[in-house]
């Protein structure tokens, strides 16, 4: 029960992260910079619980000669996914901005599994993982597209996100960051096994990912409104410290439940999760309501992702 209880509270949390950094990126006006305080955030964060825990930050350098190139390169994803969500929260609202990479997750999953990629287990697809991605496709359709086509047919689109065919572009970009999303757990999880850690694989991805995003800032050298993050509450800071927890907590819950149950159990409280900020328009997000349809497309979602995950 304490595991299930620690997956739905960080999936919760997971939107969440998103929509405070989103709000973190229009008061400083750059989504890199926004990023990279989150990410140097959690940075200290995850240093902090290490040394708490009685852990080193430091890394073995023979790693470096032993090991591939790629091992280290999840923080980078992590930039993309990150700062993605950053780019796709205003354009495509809360829940969209959770479903499209959840469907990027279940794709390039279901490709890591099958051809064993970055070290993971071999886990064939089957006809029942194919039929569970079609069901995840089914849900992603009736969520984004169906509903506002009922509403158009209704006459409430003004009241519902638009089927934009602008956005389209966006939908893609956040599939894309998904399966970057999934790519940068198999690399984190070897990571971790490589350093009999995995909270400090977690942290050297969270480096990683800071000194990526901080030589793009000074590359780039955005304009910056230092000013206007007087006053905001405080909980556009959090954004870091929930990125944190949500690697930690599926550290904890995964040799509990195994991987399967543990994405499940998270997905699932990530999608209640991102209802409730288009529900109730938290941390400033703009309201939408939530119609049945979504809760069907959903329901449907999370039979897909149990047919792959639990095949």
């Amino acid at each position: 029960m304490l595991a299930i209880g620690i997956g739905l509270v960080i999936g919760i949390l997971l939107p969440m992260q998103t929509s405070m950094n989103a709000r973190l990126r229009m008061i400083v006006g750059s989504p890199f910079v926004a990023s990279l305080l989150s990410f140097a955030i959690g940075t200290s964060f995850l240093t902090i619980v290490l040394l708490l825990t009685g852990q080193t930050v430091r890394i073995d350098s023979s790693l470096f000669q032993t090991q591939p190139a790629w091992i280290w390169t999840g923080g980078l994803l992590g930039v993309v996914f990150l700062t993605g969500n950053i780019l796709l929260f205003p354009r495509l609202g809360s829940v969209q901005t959770v479903i499209m990479p959840i469907f990027g997750q279940i794709l390039m999953g279901l490709l890591i599994d099958h051809f064993g990629w970055f070290h993971s287990t071999v886990n064939a697809l089957t006809s029942t993982r194919l039929v569970g991605a079609v069901l995840v496709l089914i849900g992603v359709v009736g969520t984004v597209a169906f509903a506002d086509w009922l509403n158009r047919r209704r006459g409430k689109l003004s009241a519902m996100q638009g089927t934009d065919p602008s956005k389209n572009g966006w939908r893609l970009f956040g599939i894309g960051t998904g399966m970057m999303s999934a790519t940068q757990t198999a690399i984190n999880g070897h990571l971790g096994a490589v350093l009999e850690s995995a909270l400090k694989g977690a942290f050297v991805s969270f480096v990683v990912g800071t000194m990526a995003l901080l030589l793009i800032v000074i590359l780039m050298r955005p304009t910056v409104q230092w000013r206007g993050l007087a006053g905001q509450p405080a909980w556009i800071w959090f954004g870091g410290i929930i990125g944190a927890l949500f690697i930690g907590g599926n550290v904890f819950i995964v040799p509990l439940v195994g991987t399967g149950v543990a994405v499940v159990i998270v997905i699932i409280g990530l999608l209640c999760g991102s209802l409730l900020i288009d529900r109730f328009g938290w941390f400033g997000a703009a309201k939408h309501p939530v119609t049945g349809i979504q809760l069907v497309s959903l329901a449907i979602m999370v039979i897909g992702i149990l047919l792959i995950r639990l095949a």
